[in-house]
């Protein structure tokens, strides 16, 4: 992994075409940092963006979330979501809508889509710790670990041919495949962006970390351990019930992320048997 200094910083900031951060968040933004956030303003806010409004609804009303009823008032989806849940969420809807598919070698759907899954999945499996950790902060690092992806599939026309053979590649991880092709990789792409859209700096370095190898061995913060374990279990799930294969990073992390959440294989075995349900549901 390379460090992140202003170099580099500078370097991405004239190499790469980065959205501005919505107008939305920083309304949203200002609300949530009053001395007394207004839940009905938030309400209203997100409510005049139908696209933002339905998005939200639909998320919720996912399997993963457990719902005993659907919520089809965004009011209520913001009283249920709390201000993190509802900041994370509309924060990834934004980064969803600013890259061009025009511009870009990859179907940004499908990317989304699949970060969206990842995102819900996680949260699934970190319910199971929710004493040791904040939920919206495994949803929040779902969503974005990846989130440099678009930049740099929409800088270079053949990054389409890097993310394939990322996805089957044991010996190199993703970003180590990007550094040779690019000479950067979109973990730190992907740090640039969140910071530049004021994520939490927790999450910013948990995206920047996202394909370290290394970094459940050296000496962490247990709960960010644990969200960047539960995001890992998630990845590895979807992985080995869609492509019939392990996620490039889990053979060289497993031991380490049931080590962090303490668990057992065959506890590991029921959560994965317990997430393909819900995702025969969800199909």
């Amino acid at each position: 992994m390379i460090d992140i200094d202003d170099k580099v910083i500078k370097d991405i900031s004239k190499g790469f075409q980065i959205p501005a951060k919505p107008e939305i968040l920083t309304e949203l933004n200002d609300i949530i940092k009053s001395p007394e956030p207004d839940l009905n303003a938030i309400g209203e806010l997100i409510a005049q963006d139908v696209a933002t409004s339905a998005a939200i609804l639909k998320t919720i009303n996912s399997p993963f979330y457990g719902l005993a009823r659907s919520i089809s008032d965004i009011r209520q989806a913001v009283m249920f979501l709390g201000l993190d849940g509802v900041q994370a969420l509309v924060t990834a809807i934004q980064l969803r809508q600013a890259f061009d598919q025009s511009k870009c070698c990859i179907s940004l759907e499908r990317f989304w889509d699949s970060a969206s899954e990842v995102a819900q999945i996680a949260t699934f499996i970190a319910q199971k710790f929710k004493s040791q950790v904040a939920l919206e902060t495994v949803y929040t690092l779902g969503l974005f670990q990846d989130c440099g992806i678009p930049a740099l599939a929409t800088n270079y026309s053949d990054y389409k041919r890097i993310l394939v053979e990322s996805n089957k590649n044991y010996e190199l991880s993703p970003t180590e495949l990007e550094e040779q092709a690019y000479k950067t990789n979109h973990a730190v792409i992907g740090y640039y962006l969140a910071t530049s859209w004021h994520l939490p700096k927790d999450i910013c370095q948990l995206v920047l970390r996202s394909h370290d190898r290394q970094y459940l061995e050296s000496e962490q913060d247990e709960r960010l351990q644990i969200c960047y374990s539960a995001v890992k279990m998630a990845e590895n799930i979807i992985s080995t019930n869609k492509r019939f294969i392990a996620s490039p990073d889990w053979p060289h992390i497993k031991h380490h992320v049931l080590e962090v959440v303490d668990i057992e294989e065959d506890e590991y075995q029921d959560i994965k048997d317990d997430v393909e349900e819900l995702l025969e549901d969800w199909d």
